[in-house]
């Protein structure tokens, strides 16, 4: 016996009302004016014209998934954080991006690519915002402004312009490093599953007994690392701009769950006074004979988003969000990203944007705020302000959670940068990159994309001023970009 055909629910408006009609709008006769009291027409429209939120300026395009951190290794000697505990399993939330382009633009693109990580634990949201490597282009940021106008589109035409990109670099010696990374492999990664994610940023950790560490976070690829070739790169721009949104959402929806293992690098509190450079300068990575990689657990996505805008675009990741066992760092990057990150979901979707469902916590919030656009969840304490004789939460965080992570400093209000380490330089860790780290392959490859990309529109004397930079770095890969530059 066939069974009947299920019967199609019927449409609503958006307050749950029938409506009449999908296809035709109210009009006086077939051919007459349409009506103003068309309700349903004017909230289609309406609604239409209010789609978008503004996009991000810095990581506007990308992807993500929902998934879980699980520890494997026992690190509870370093911190005291909930999801870092042994055994323990935390829900997550993760968004990969590239930085400069637009949303509709290709994912294959020469671009580093966020790594942005939201951790579900029992003390509230733990987020980490990096990118697919170690360093960044500045170590301070008031900078940070400047050099996202320079890698996005010219005021006058609305082009994207190489030449205003390494007029700034050149202008700013300590994006060498991460220009390096940047014209090298990892460049344009095969897809979001082939690349390794990196804080960047140096954290503290704090232990049960109040113990202090400094801290750097490497999530490595179990899937491998893999990269696209500049060429490979310029044809899937056109043949496939979304490549990297496909691959993870295919892979997932594929039973084949990306994962990546969590190690860290731990600096004894100590030794950052004396070591021989800034250990919170972004431009630097610590090497590992230092300071080697220890394992904490494993990062698995293996559950697509229901609705990519309410789960992945309105995903807002701030590095504030730390909880107990995790503080900032001297960092000068990341102490303005404190402020910035969480300004800008403020502006772009709205002051309660932590209502959202994929920023809301999974446990309990005991908030004094109230009211503002789009807020739906209420506030829990008796009174809307503190202290009150009425009922409602009381911070006592030093009597629940032991001391909080911070760290003490003296001096005189300064604009400078010091240069207190012996190897606090510009230099030194990108030429050790390509002479020691890079294979003859990869270092062809680097002179390849580099001098193809400074033929690329750059005009002079930045173009000089680019082959100087390279120079600094290492000479022998210099002359060899001046000579495919010059037309040697």
């Amino acid at each position: 016996m066939t069974e009947a055909p299920q019967k199609a629910p019927y449409t609503t408006s958006n307050t749950g009302i029938p409506v009449e009609s999908d296809e035709h709008s109210l009009t006086v006769g077939p051919d007459g004016p349409i009506l103003l009291q068309d309700h349903y027409l004017i909230e289609k429209m309406a609604q239409f014209n209010r789609e978008r939120v503004p996009e991000r300026v810095v990581h506007a395009k990308g992807s993500g998934a929902y998934g879980f951190f699980e520890v494997t290794n026992d690190v509870s000697q370093f911190t005291k954080a909930d999801l870092f505990q042994p055994g323990r399993r935390t829900d997550m939330l993760a968004r990969f991006s590239t930085v400069a382009g637009e949303q509709g633009s290709p994912d294959t693109w020469r671009d580093p690519r966020g790594f942005a990580l939201k951790f579900y634990t029992d003390h509230g949201n733990y987020d980490l915002v990096g990118n697919n490597t170690p360093v960044f282009f500045v170590r301070d940021t008031i900078k940070f402004q400047d050099f996202i106008r320079s890698q996005k589109r010219r005021p006058d035409n609305g082009l994207r312009d190489h030449d205003m990109q390494w007029d700034f670099w050149t202008l700013s010696p300590e994006s060498a490093h991460q220009v390096t990374w940047l014209m090298g492999d990892r460049g344009i990664p095969k897809s979001y599953r082939h690349m390794n994610g990196y804080s960047s940023h140096t954290y503290m950790w704090i232990n049960g007994g109040g113990e202090r560490f400094w801290v750097k976070y490497h999530f490595k690829t179990d899937q491998g690392i893999d990269f696209l070739t500049q060429s490979e790169a310029d044809e899937l721009a056109g043949s496939d701009p979304d490549l990297h949104r496909r691959d993870l959402f295919d892979a997932i929806a594929g039973g084949n769950a990306p994962s990546w293992t969590l190690k860290v690098q731990i600096m004894p509190f100590e030794d950052a006074a004396d070591y021989r450079f800034n250990p919170f300068d972004l431009t630097k990575v610590w090497p590992h004979g230092d300071y080697p990689l220890i394992e904490v657990g494993r990062m698995t996505l293996d559950q697509n988003p229901e609705d990519y805008f309410i789960h992945i675009e309105q995903a807002a990741f701030e590095p504030s969000n730390m909880v107990p066992g995790v503080g900032p760092s001297p960092d000068k990057m990341l102490l303005g990203r404190l402020f910035s990150y969480p300004d800008t979901h403020r502006y772009r979707i709205g002051p309660n944007y932590a209502q959202l469902p994929p920023n809301r916590p999974r446990s309990p919030v005991n908030s004094y705020a109230k009211d503002g656009p789009m807020r739906y969840a209420p506030s829990e304490a008796a009174r809307p302000y503190a202290p009150n004789s009425y009922g409602g939460p009381e911070a006592e965080f030093t009597g629940r959670f032991g001391d909080p992570a911070g760290w003490e400093t003296a001096g005189e209000m300064v604009r400078e940068a010091t240069k207190r380490h012996a190897e606090d330089d510009d230099w030194g860790q990108p030429g050790t990159m390509v002479r020691q780290v890079l294979d003859d392959a990869a270092r062809e490859r680097l002179v390849s994309n580099v001098s193809g990309h400074l033929l690329d529109g750059v005009s002079r004397p930045v173009l000089d001023r680019a082959v100087q930079y390279w120079r600094n770095i290492d000479k022998g890969v210099g002359d060899r970009i001046a000579a495919k530059v010059n037309g040697g």
